[in-house]
């Protein structure tokens, strides 16, 4: 019941029957109140609008403070679902954004504001101060309890990560081949944890003094970015090393990075990249996390730097540019590329993520754009059967007539049959491609050394200039690789294996054992830098590949002693306190070092020693295709690939 005296009534009855009311100057008062009540509660907030037609029935003080009570907690809370009650949160996607309930405290403010202008008014009408101002401390309690629910919501929030920071596709749990591989002979074991402890001492050097930049400086412990990552911390040496420490199950530290991906890895912000190096490095770790793991996280994550680089395709040819802007979409080609050239190199090297990003995500634009650039290719006059390494992405011309097997051309070629292997052998377009491109380089490009070395030199206009890149070097395990699927097995497989060791050699003839960035064939000098621009060495993986293809191929016993000398030679001269450094000039017994921590040294060049010294059964080659950043894609048609698809 509530009492008469709070507000006056509209009637009066008699024998039950309402009879106008005498007292004509009180009830305009009372009108005048209920719209200064209305309008002021109606503007602050919907949710105390429900007690104002309550005031007809004569509402009681206690009742009101009872309703604003509850309607405070009701209103600053999730309901349970189904009912149940204001404030009852009853599972983690239910919790309200931190920042809206920011935005309620705010509002509650007001409200509290507002109560104490509407007190003077609610005085006037005989109710005490007293009575206003526990109306006033009542609010503050409620707010009070709102900000701690808050504390509480995301304490809840962040519990619910952690039990998701391995949350995988059922289908992708236990994996053939994501881990394990342990060697059943115990010097082989000796040396793949020895190379365990490198990637350990890499990373957590890395962790230590270069957490979120994109790469470390090993001597002066700080971070380090090269031009490639633009401006942005990416953490480019995380998502890169991501997939080598699930290989060599280091547990917590691809939890700590797993963590940091969910949490950091955004690519807001201006800044220019290199179309390739993202595509390689970031989509390519991201998406092979993915198909090692199942965790849905990674498959957007990678989808959403996918969509960054779209803008680049936007030319009259698709052919893409080497550099875009996330921010703003902006495009342009690197200035010393033959005129505004595309680099073949870059634009010929996104098939392979672009082809599984579309398995996986249903969303066939990626591969139409790889594809896009395939066909473009085809079209065009290769002169004397070869790709010059460069392509004007408006005219769809020829740049300069430079061909090369390393730098600038060289995972073009590995592209095309990987593409082909990686479709179950179906992409018969990219092994046609690759094919034919493979004979001319044979026939323009691979020399003979006077002492017998195989080698391939660069062809420039209609000469040959007798240099060979390290990157070059990848091309022993390609045609091994390849081999199997050519029309003489044996040639490709011994072409290899002569690629293999000229690139042993180009190590073998350094002060420190590790090979310089390119070596010359001329005169009486073969397979050693002459000039000392090209006398240095940055960890690069090329050689350790080859190595690792022709133990995997041929069990050839000198591949493993290579990979060890290679991996001794690494701990000897570029481990410091802080990781591991690149080298200036290969052919000094102490050379001076360049302080960076390149992140493709735990991509790739660990990987690779990894994995030789590791059973056939850790990412077997048969189901299994790795990136030209050494990330590892599954091969259509294998269990692998189905449960990546299904998912």
């Amino acid at each position: 019941m509530a009492a008469s005296g709070v507000l006056p009534t509209y009637q009066r009855y008699v024998n039950g029957v309402p009879v106008p009311s005498s007292r004509k100057t009180l009830r305009l008062r009372e009108k005048y109140i209920i719209l200064l009540v209305f309008a002021t509660f109606g503007i602050v907030c919907f949710g105390a609008f429900f007690f104002l037609p309550n005031l007809q029935d004569r509402v009681t003080m206690v009742e009101v403070r009872k309703r604003f009570r509850d309607a405070g907690e009701g209103l600053f809370l999730p309901q349970q679902e189904g009912g149940g009650g204001p404030g009852k949160i009853i599972r983690h996607d239910d919790i309200v954004d931190p920042h809206k309930i920011d935005d309620k405290i705010r509002l509650q403010m007001n409200i509290e504001k507002d109560i104490i202008n509407v007190k003077e008014e609610l005085k006037k009408q005989g109710i005490k101060d007293e009575e206003a101002e526990k109306i006033k401390d009542e609010i503050k309690e409620d707010k009070e309890k709102v900000i701690q629910q808050k504390k509480e919501a995301e304490e809840v929030k962040k519990e619910e990560d952690k039990k998701k920071a391995l949350e995988v596709d059922k289908d992708h749990v236990g994996h053939p081949g994501a881990q394990g591989g342990e060697p059943s002979e115990a010097s082989v074991k000796e040396k793949r944890d020895k190379i365990r402890e490198m990637m350990n001492h890499a990373w957590s050097n890395y962790v230590k003094y270069a957490w979120g930049s994109n790469e470390l400086r090993p001597i002066s412990k700080r971070g380090h970015s090269a031009s490639i990552f633009g401006s942005l911390s990416l953490g480019a040496t995380i998502v890169d090393a991501l997939d080598t420490l699930y290989i060599m199950e280091m547990e917590d530290e691809y939890k700590a990075a797993r963590d940091w991906i969910a949490t950091n890895l955004n690519f807001d912000g201006p800044s220019e990249l290199s179309v390739f190096e993202t595509n390689i490095r970031f989509i390519g770790g991201l998406l092979a996390a993915y198909a090692l793991t199942g965790d849905q996280m990674f498959k957007k994550k990678s989808q959403m730097i996918a969509d960054k680089l779209m803008p680049a395709f936007n030319t009259p040819t698709g052919i893409p540019y080497s550099m875009v802007n996330i921010k703003t979409g902006s495009t342009r080609n690197w200035g010393w590329a033959s005129g505004g050239c595309s680099i073949l190199s870059e634009f010929g090297s996104l098939h392979l993520e672009f082809y599984y990003l579309s398995a996986i995500t249903g969303d066939s634009k990626y591969l139409e754009k790889a594809q896009k650039v395939r066909s473009v290719l085809q079209q065009l006059e290769k002169p004397n059967g070869l790709y010059p390494n460069y392509l004007n992405p408006k005219t769809g011309k020829w740049g300069q007539h430079h061909v090369s097997m390393g730098a600038l051309g060289d995972s073009f070629y590995e592209y095309l049959l990987k593409a082909y292997l990686l479709s179950g052998k179906e992409d018969k377009e990219a092994k046609a491609m690759y094919d034919a491109t493979i004979k001319a380089m044979l026939d323009k490009m691979l020399q003979t050394s006077k002492s017998g070395m195989k080698y391939f030199g660069e062809y420039k206009s209609g000469r040959i200039e007798h240099k060979m890149d390290h990157l070059s070097c990848f091309s022993g395990g390609m045609l091994a690789l390849g081999a199997k699927d050519m029309e003489d097995e044996a040639k490709y497989l011994q072409l290899g294996a002569d690629i293999a060791h000229t690139c042993h050699q180009s190590y073998d003839r350094t002060a420190v054992k590790l090979g310089p960035e390119a070596f010359r064939f001329d005169g009486s000098s073969e397979a050693v830098a002459t000039r000392s621009n090209e006398k240095y060495y940055i960890l690069r993986p090329e050689v350790m590949e080859t190595y690792f293809y022709m133990w995997r191929l041929t069990k050839d016993q000198k591949y493993r002693d290579w990979a060890w000398e290679a991996a001794q030679a690494l701990e000897k001269h570029c481990r410091v306190d802080g990781g591991f450094t690149g080298l200036r000039d290969v052919y000094q017994a102490s050379p001076q070092k360049d302080d960076v921590q390149q992140s493709f040294l735990l991509a790739e060049t660990l990987k690779y020693l990894y994995l030789t010294f590791s059973d056939d059964s850790l990412i077997p080659l048969n189901k299994w295709v790795f990136n030209t950043e050494a990330h590892p894609f599954p091969v259509k048609d294998t269990s692998v690939a189905d449960a990546a698809a299904a998912a």
